[in-house]
């Protein structure tokens, strides 16, 4: 089943995370995001939070798909996800996870890392993707991609190959030593020991 997170940040506008949202046979909406996915005439199929950013009028509408969870110990981006994890759903796309507020958007793209072992998710915004690699990879690109990696873990070194300026053995002790890259093929590869990295591209 396509499922698309709809995170209740910045609604996406470029064609590709747009397609996902079109294409998904099921939405699940984090609370106030699905005002905005019935402003722009698409329906939710589940709407997962403390429902506070839900209007009466829409919690009478999707009554039968409200999913009210108050933990105040984890955010409705993670709810979302651990309801599609017990709904037996192995891969997410998520949407409307950045803008708005920086402070969500670096806690939002910092918790895929912790998603990876439970899921397949995928950070789509306006600009590019984020995913998470558990373990040294080949990673499908472009020539002229642009290229940026992270890690949660300010021990964790990577070397790679296939960038326009080589990773050797680089220390990501911080969330810029990795960014800024580019790739000269059509794939790159990254060997890492230890914790996820986070990659991001752009389009």
């Amino acid at each position: 089943m396509k499922t698309v997170i709809l995170a209740n940040g910045t609604f996406p506008s470029h064609e590709i995370p747009l397609r996902h949202l079109l294409e998904a046979e099921l939405i699940v909406c984090c609370d106030g995001a699905a005002e905005k996915l019935v402003a722009n005439g698409l329906e939710p199929g589940i709407i997962i939070g403390d429902l506070d950013s839900v209007s009466p009028a829409l919690k009478k509408r999707y009554e039968k798909v409200l999913v009210q969870d108050s933990d105040q110990e984890t955010n409705d981006l993670t709810k979302a996800v651990n309801w599609c994890i017990n709904a037996g759903i192995k891969e997410v796309t998520i949407l409307g996870a950045t803008g708005i507020r920086e402070d969500h958007t670096l806690g939002n793209i910092s918790l895929l890392a912790g998603y990876s072992e439970r899921i397949d998710a995928v950070i789509l915004t306006d600009t590019g993707s984020f995913r998470v690699y558990d373990r040294s990879t080949t990673v499908n690109s472009h020539p002229g991609q642009q290229v940026s990696i992270f890690s949660i873990d300010p021990s964790l070194k990577v070397t790679s190959t296939g960038l326009k300026y080589p990773l050797n053995n680089l220390t990501l002790n911080s969330w810029w030593r990795g960014t800024l890259n580019e790739s000269v093929a059509d794939r790159f590869n990254l060997v890492f020991k230890g914790r996820q990295v986070i990659v991001y591209q752009n389009y």
